[in-house]
Parts: C-alpha cells; sequence; structure tokens
C-alpha cells in the first residue's frame, strides 16, 4: 500500500511539526509555544489562553534558533539560543540568555555575545527563586578563558544586570553546568569536570555561602558517575541518578558529609529516569522513576511528602498506556497542567489537566494532519543474537498486508552510543516505508543507549563487527518467523546508521540486496581529520573511546576498505554543509565507486547539513529511496 492509499502524502511526512514545545504561564492566563514555520524556522508564539488570541510571536535569524523556553514569572519568558546544523543534530546551545514580555516587548539578550557586556559565556539558569519575581539564578562558564571555573549570579530578567553569587573551580561536561541551590538560591553544589584532570567527574559541596568548596565524590569519568538532581528535605544528602555502583542508571541517595550512596530504586534490565512533582510551576519532590526496556513502564516511591502529587501523576500516567507522557509545565498553585503524549504508533499531542475537576482536555496536535489517518504499526520484539545476548528492537509493518514474505528493511539508528529506538516517538521514516509495504527492522544493537553500561560499552571498538552482527542476527530472527522474505532484504540508514549500512551489506553480501547511506562514514580514519567532533580534546577522547586508533580497527571496519566483498548497489545521500559527517566522507566513497564500476547513485543537497530539514529535500529522498529500493528488491 502506499502513502497516498491511506490519505497520507510524503509531503505530510516531511511537514515539520506544528509545535514543538507548549508550556503555561504561573497564572493559567497564557499559552507559550515554540513552532516551526514552513521554512523549518523555530518561533516562540503566546496565546491568550481564556480568549485563545494570539499575544505574540517571536523567532531569531540566520542559524540562530530557540533552544527552549520558560517562563520566568507571570508576564516574562526566558529563551535558550541554539544554533541548528541537520536533522539529526540536535541544536546546539550557544548559552545565550535572551528575555521577553508576553506581549512581545521589552526584549533583550541577558547573556552572550549579543547581550549588553558581550560576554563569550555559556549561562544556564539553576533556580527560577519563585519568591524574587525579576531574578533568577545563573550558572555560567567563559568558552574562551581556559581557567577550570564556573561562575554564579543572581540575573535581574528585566535589566540582564548581574550579582556575583561566588564560582567554584570546577570544569563543564560537555557544555552542561549541573548545579544545585539552598532555599534561599545560593549555589550549595555543584557537579563537573575535574579542573586538573578531565577523565574525572567530581561532585562538590561548600557548607557557608561564601565558604570553600569541598569534594564530596569522585568518579572516572567512563566508569559511571552520580548526577545531583535534588536536596534532601534537610540539604544533608542529595537526590540523582547514577551507575557509580550498578550497571544501569539508578535513583540513588548521596550523603554530602560521607560521599556514601545509597540506592533508591533500579532495574537490572534498563535505565531508569526520575519522576519529580511540582511545585510553584516548578519540579520539585522525586518521587518516581520511567523506564523502557521493551515496553514504556514506570514504579513510584511509597515514602514521599506530597503523596497527592504523587497521586495526581500516577493516574496522568495510567490515563495513557503504552504512551510516553511529560508534564511539561504546571501553574503555580498546580491547578492546571500541561501534558505532552506520544508513542511510537501516536504523533505527539498535548493536553490540559484541571486539577480541580479532575479533567483531562485535549489541547493540541503537533502534527494534526496525522489525525484519523490510517498509519502502519510499530511493535516492541526482541530476538537473541548468536551469542545469546537478548536484543530488543521495533517492527513495523504495513497495516493493510499478512504479516508474511514482506519485503525487509533493516534501519539501525544513529549515534550509535547512548542512543536506543524507542516507543515512546514516531519515527517518519519506518512509517513512510511501511506504507509502501515493507517491513521495518529497527534493533538496539549492542552499544546502544538505555540498557546499561555493560550493553553500551561491548560495542565500542566493534562498529563495524558486533554490532552489525546483531543486526544481522535481527533480520535472520523476521526471516525464521517467516515475516520477510529472504529474497528482498534491504538495509538504510543516516549517520551511524549510514555506516551500518555499507558494513552490514559488505559482512553479509548475499543477505541484502541493495543499501542505502545516509549521511553516513564511509572511512573512520577520516573522523580524526575531518569533522566537528575532533575541534574539542573531549570529542578526540570519545573517538578514541568508540572507535580507538588501531590502523588494523579502522581500515577492517571501514567499508573504503573493504569494497571487494560489496556486491549490492549503493544510494549516497549527503548533505553539503555536514559538518559532523563532511560530504568528503561520501566524495571518497564515489570516487571509489567510480574506479571499480561499482553500481550506485547519488544525492547530494546544497545547504543540507547532518540530515535533511527542508521538507521538499526529504521528499525528494524519500522519493529516490522507494525508486532505489523497487528497482532492486523486485524479484
Amino acid at each position: 500500500m502506499s502513502v497516498q492509499a491511506q490519505g497520507l502524502t510524503l509531503e505530510d511526512f516531511a511537514r515539520h511539526e506544528q509545535f514543538i514545545e507548549v508550556k503555561i504561564s504561573p497564572t493559567g492566563q497564557y499559552l507559550a509555544a515554540t513552532r516551526r514555520d514552513a521554512d523549518g524556522q523555530i518561533e516562540l508564539v503566546v496565546i491568550d489562553r481564556q480568549k485563545m488570541q494570539l499575544v505574540s510571536q517571536r523567532h531569531f535569524s540566520g542559524k540562530d534558533s530557540i533552544g527552549g523556553f520558560d517562563w520566568a514569572n507571570n508576564e516574562r519568558l526566558m529563551l535558550n539560543i541554539a544554533r541548528e546544523g541537520g536533522a539529526l543534530e540536535k541544536p546546539v546551545a550557544t548559552g545565550e540568555l535572551f528575555a521577553m514580555d508576553a506581549n512581545g516587548k521589552r526584549s533583550l539578550f541577558l547573556t552572550g555575545v549579543s547581550s549588553k557586556d558581550k560576554s563569550t559565556t555559556v549561562s544556564t539558569v539553576i533556580d527560577w527563586l519563585p519568591k524574587e519575581e525579576d531574578n533568577v539564578v545563573i550558572a555560567e562558564y567563559n568558552w574562551r578563558n581556559r581557567d577550570p571555573l564556573v561562575f554564579f549570579h543572581k540575573l535581574n530578567i528585566r535589566t540582564g544586570r548581574k550579582s556575583s553569587l561566588g564560582s567554584a573551580p570546577i570544569r563543564a561536561v560537555a557544555g552542561v553546568i549541573a548545579a544545585l541551590t539552598d532555599a534561599e538560591g545560593y549555589p550549595r553544589l555543584v557537579a563537573g569536570l575535574d579542573s586538573k584532570d578531565n577523565n574525572k567527574l567530581i561532585i562538590m559541596h561548600r557548607a557557608e555561602r561564601s565558604g570553600d568548596w569541598q569534594t564530596v565524590a569522585s568518579y572516572q569519568r567512563k566508569a559511571g558517575s552520580f548526577s545531583p538532581l535534588a536536596f534532601s528535605q534537610d540539604g544533608a544528602a542529595v537526590y540523582g541518578v547514577s551507575d557509580a555502583t550498578t550497571n544501569t542508571m539508578a535513583l540513588a541517595k548521596l550523603d554530602i558529609a560521607t560521599g556514601a550512596e545509597t540506592l533508591l530504586m533500579v532495574s537490572e534490565d534498563a535505565d531508569i529516569f526520575p519522576i519529580f512533582s511540582f511545585k510553584n510551576g516548578r519540579a520539585a519532590e522525586l518521587i518516581g522513576a520511567s523506564f523502557e526496556y521493551d515496553q514504556l513502564g514506570s514504579h513510584f516511591m511509597t515514602e514521599v511528602q506530597d503523596k497527592a502529587a504523587s497521586s495526581t501523576i500516577q493516574g496522568l500516567l495510567a490515563a495513557f498506556p503504552n504512551k510516553a507522557v511529560k508534564l511539561t509545565s504546571a501553574t503555580a498553585d498546580n491547578k492546571l497542567m500541561i501534558l505532552e503524549v506520544a508513542s511510537a504508533n501516536d504523533p505527539r499531542a498535548f493536553y490540559l489537566f484541571d486539577a480541580e475537576k479532575k479533567q483531562i482536555g485535549f489541547l493540541l496536535e503537533a502534527a494534526p494532519w496525522f489525525a484519523n489517518q490510517a498509519i502502519s504499526q510499530t511493535q516492541s520484539i526482541t530476538y537473541k543474537a548468536r551469542d545469546g545476548q537478548e536484543i530488543v528492537a521495533l517492527l513495523t509493518l504495513p497495516h493493510d498486508r499478512e504479516a508474511k514474505n514482506l519485503p525487509l528493511v533493516l534501519m539501525p539508528h544513529g549515534g550509535p552510543h547512548g542512543v536506543r529506538d524507542s516507543m515512546s516517538a514516531m519515527e517518519d521514516d519506518a512509517k513512510v516505508l511501511a506504507a509502501h509495504g515493507y517491513a521495518v527492522l529497527q534493533p538496539n544493537f549492542r552499544g546502544s543507549g538505555g540498557f546499561g553500561k555493560a550493553f553500551l560499552t561491548a560495542g565500542y571498538k566493534k562498529w563495524g563487527t558486533l554490532m552489525i552482527d546483531d543486526m544481522t542476527d535481527g533480520v535472520r530472527h523476521i526471516i525464521a518467523q517467516g515475516i520477510a522474505d529472504e529474497r528482498r532484504v534491504a538495509v538504510y540508514g543516516g549517520s551511524y546508521g549510514g555506516y551500518a549500512s555499507l558494513m552490514s551489506a559488505i559482512r553479509e553480501p548475499e543477505l541484502y540486496r541493495c543499501a542505502i547511506n545516509f549521511v553516513g562514514m564511509s572511512d573512520l580514519s577520516l573522523m580524526y581529520k575531518e569533522g566537528d567532533t575532533t575541534e574539542h580534546n573531549l570529542g578526540i577522547d570519545t573517538l578514541e573511546t568508540y572507535i580507538g586508533r588501531s590502523d588494523e580497527v579502522l581500515k577492517g571496519q571501514s567499508a573504503i576498505h573493504n569494497l571487494d566483498k560489496l556486491k549490492a548497489p549503493v544510494l549516497i545521500i549527503h548533505g553539503a554543509e555536514d559538518q559532523r559527517v563532511p560530504l568528503v566522507q561520501a566524495e571518497v566513497l564515489r570516487k571509489a565507486f567510480d574506479e571499480r564500476g561499482h553500481p550506485y547513485e547519488w544525492l547530494v543537497k546544497e545547504k543540507e547539513g547532518h540530515g535533511f530539514y527542508k521538507p521538499e529535500n526529504n521528499v525528494e529522498r524519500w522519493q529516490r529511496m522507494l525508486a532505489f529500493l523497487e528497482k532492486h528488491m523486485a524479484i
């Protein structure tokens, strides 16, 4: 069945979501939302909730965009500025903070190079100071300054004026500053990289507001650590997520005086993530955790202070079974809450919960054109790899035909480390392919995130071996189940997934009829010479951890050095302005194909980066992919 037969077109799948985030103001008077316009640019709109009338809208020029936003008080918003690259890259925060009134007036840059003091700082709000309408507390570091210091300031959100709250001898981790304040807004705990050792993570605390910082705990960066989230009620301990003593990410409590860690909640199979109650419109008490192994789930603590809030949140999650539910914001009195709900089979939708009436009302859909349309369904499955390791995967099937002897597309995810395919969000590529009659398999091969350290690190330096074998075993499982026709199997992916497409076809030349490489690397050694990953020492260290420096490994696991084993024709798709995997990775592959006379097709789009943003370019990409698959999968 084609997409058009379902009532949906490729243009529908390519359209940017109409809404990205929705948040309610502290009094409930306004709703603010980020959305993409027809050109893909993100803008902030503010709506009067009672009148449902547009109050203001704001966007930025060039590659500057809106990374996120929050209500700072009843009438004023703060925006995080980000810079966009490609569709497979998250917008990179610039560290600049911008403020505006709900009506769009009195706007100004509060921090960063565009602010009045033109500071080269990266700033993060660490306390919204609900008792002080015009002030917040920020942590910031100067990206031009090599000195390992994080500075704290009280920031006036109307004038941009700062007053110092001291500093801490610590480095931010990948641009992220983790710090906690006391009840009065004074920074008391900070986590980051050791000032003298970038391979060590430390947590520091100061007992007095102007006292010296003392190390509470330290960890080798690659061996697991504790990430602080909130102080205990008595301030003697801090709650957080940790894999310092466990394989998977767990909820834990760290004693500030002794550095001893107590586990509160842990899963043997999957990482867990915190669930907080809300108070004064902000995250407050740690009350439980969410997790996903092969299904979405949650678990709540029995001993909590605000049992009513915990009960409310449990009820909200129960109202949307098998879906990911996120509480995006709430009014200061918790009477109104905004929920974001989604799954692999449901585009994101937003709901308004009225606590007094105990009613959940539909608010809006992120992509309303999908409403009441038939969409191929995705399910979670498990299978055994050849060495007995259980692998979780997603399987999307055409909804209009029997799941028997279908053409199959293996679709490995990008990343690859720390990333996973999830039942919490809809994947457009999978839905488009399934709508055209293909079964689509998305395996969470070893090296994927979410399943613990052992599973994650098992993929290190095995990008083109073990990780590929895990994918192959998934394909063979689907064939053995009778779902897929072994004569009609293809592989497609983006970024690492594009690399894996090439390596899968090389490692299993008799299995795949064709391969599609979307912004993938063909030569691992080139990653050390080209691309933005190696612009910083931490990026180089990460590459060395992931793929190593061994010439034998880099050549043995690079498509460019193993083309003699490749039989499948290849479709190469790339963005000319890709900074993560530069175009040269595609060009060297094309040159080698030309020299060998290997069949391939070529699609490069100017002004696109690591993935395609423009809807028309994604439509063209899918058209070329579908034509390529049809050409080579016919029997």
